[in-house]
């Protein structure tokens, strides 16, 4: 059967993913190979002190996508999209979307992005001998619970991103194992029940209408079917009509899930770094960690193992703005120069003639909060010092190192304090679409050996794919099994060592970094 032949058949997979400054469509065929792709630019915005997207933005950026990606099936196959055999919904992870019996949403969604539940996450931390960081969807809710807010008595349920519209669907409000376990703790049979009934103690003396346990999504394991396209859906991503209804779903995921899916990494001693307008690293534990850090996340991959997250607010955001005053210089000298040629020669030319520890010149890219550097406020900022050896390279050499310096901290701790062992990290985003650049830089500053697939810049939108792809086959596999044997047994790769040099120049860098942190915070 043609590639052709399986569109008009319906029998592609497709994965959405609402990233926090794109939505992208991923069809994929039986083979796992990417046939086609839409895509949605948007951008969060900071109002009333939360950092959101209006549910207009939302809707309108799902439609727009959806309809991009079937304008280019159109184009590329002379195909009309009118079905698949399987779909699948992912989004940013965490954040806080709250609603009513009626279905309205009650705040605006407050994204990850979000520092505004320190005391929150302080005393459920303290509470659960769990670490439970800001953007946590618990953590919100428990703060709006704390400052008393007018809409915390009308919650029926609380969603993610990726849940919301996986209930716009298919009118399932559910959640995958991944996704779940950073809204609140979970442990292999859901979440963690000494949990639900601590934090029901905790709450008893507000008098709240509603149970913890009731307005949390409900779990569903990601070899389960987890709803279908209803009429209503169909017609809401595609206005047209000519998408039919009664697709199966898999379950919604956040990014992180979808990472290690399109990574390969849901393994015990495998890990990847997904890194985009934020940066994680995802490390599958063999063991519990011995004690609760603040700057390490416990998680679940999609198949229930326990992970190591260490999360970081900040990474492309700074960079590209920089890109960005580059472009605008090129538009001032008459020179016409795509933004890819931008990023190729500005990122080669830090990797070519930038010194290892970028000279003396030292980069923070923290528009937003960055927790895991105890950073509290948003302040892009660098300095140098008077000796230091600037010019271009070592100032983009420098943006780019700080673009993954907080997250060595955070693994910093793993390996060295908890001494977490890994037989392979593999790598994707936006951040390595540019070979021979960052993913240097993370091989350098981690000291391990890091690995690119040829899917590393199709992301999570084509991790969302492969599950829908594993829950059409019915889950008869273990998910590692169906990746290693069946996604992933051809699939292309390269791999990226460390250099002596490289991890020597970043651990100055980091000497440096350190030691101006202070001076960031205080300003």
């Amino acid at each position: 059967m043609t590639i052709t032949e399986k569109i008009s058949k319906g029998q592609c997979f497709l994965g959405i993913e609402l990233g926090s400054t794109r939505i992208k469509a991923v069809m994929i065929d039986d083979k796992f190979n990417t046939a086609a792709m839409g895509s949605h630019k948007w951008e969060n915005r900071f109002q009333n002190g939360y950092w959101t997207y209006s549910l207009d933005d939302i809707h309108k950026g799902l439609q727009d996508c959806y309809a991009d990606l079937k304008k280019n099936v159109k184009e590329q196959y002379g195909v009309t999209l009118t079905s698949f055999k399987a779909m699948g919904i992912s989004g940013m992870m965490h954040g806080y979307m709250p609603f009513d019996r009626e279905g309205s949403l009650l705040v605006p969604f407050r994204t990850w992005r979000n520092t505004t539940t320190a005391k929150a996450a302080d005393e459920l931390t303290e509470l659960f001998g769990f670490n439970i960081p800001q953007r946590w969807s618990i953590a919100h809710l428990y703060q709006a619970v704390i400052d008393n807010e007018p809409h915390i008595r009308d919650i029926s349920y609380i969603t993610t991103l990726a849940v919301y519209v996986h209930y716009l669907l298919t009118g399932v409000k559910s959640a995958g194992f991944g996704e779940a376990s950073g809204m609140f703790p979970v442990d292999k049979s859901g979440y963690c029940g000494e949990m639900l009934e601590k934090f029901s103690g905790l709450t008893q003396k507000y008098n709240l209408p509603w149970h913890i346990n009731d307005v949390l999504p409900v779990i569903t394991d990601c070899n389960e079917v987890c709803g279908q396209l209803t009429e209503k859906g169909a017609l809401f991503l595609d206005p047209e009509g000519d998408l039919k209804a009664g697709v199966p779903f898999c379950a919604p995921e956040g990014d992180a899930g979808t990472g290690m899916v399109a990574t390969n990494a849901v393994r015990e001693r495998t890990a990847n770094v997904s890194a985009g307008t934020s940066v994680f690293s995802m490390a599958v534990l063999e063991k519990p960690l011995s004690k609760v850090y603040p700057q390490i996340d416990v998680v679940a991959t999609p198949s229930k193992s326990p992970v190591a997250m260490v999360h970081c607010n900040n990474c492309c955001g700074e960079l590209d703005a920089w890109v960005n005053v580059f472009a605008e210089f090129c538009s001032l000298a008459g020179v016409e120069m795509s933004a890819s040629e931008l990023y190729q020669k500005l990122y080669q030319n830090a990797m070519e003639k930038g010194d290892r520890d970028c000279g003396g010149v030292v980069a923070y890219n923290f528009i937003s909060a960055e927790p895991v550097a105890n950073v509290e406020k948003g302040k892009p900022l660098y300095y140098r010092s008077a000796d230091s050896s600037f010019n271009l390279a070592n100032f983009f050499r420098a943006e780019l190192t700080a673009s993954l310096a907080a997250l060595k901290m955070g693994m910093d701790i793993l390996f060295k304090e908890e001494n977490v062992r890994l037989d392979k990290l593999a790598a994707h985003g936006g951040l390595f679409k540019v070979q021979n650049a960052a993913e240097q830089l993370l091989a350098d500053g981690i000291n391990t050996p890091v690995t690119l697939m040829e899917t590393a810049g199709e992301g999570g939108a084509w991790g969302m794919a492969i599950l829908a792809a594993y829950v059409s086959e019915g889950g008869k596999m273990q998910l590692a099994d169906f990746l290693d044997e069946k996604v992933f047994k051809d699939m292309k790769s390269r791999k990226v060592s460390p250099t002596a040099e490289g991890a020597s120049g970043f651990e100055e860098y980091m000497e440096r970094y350190k030691r101006g942190l202070e001076a960031v915070d205080s300003l």
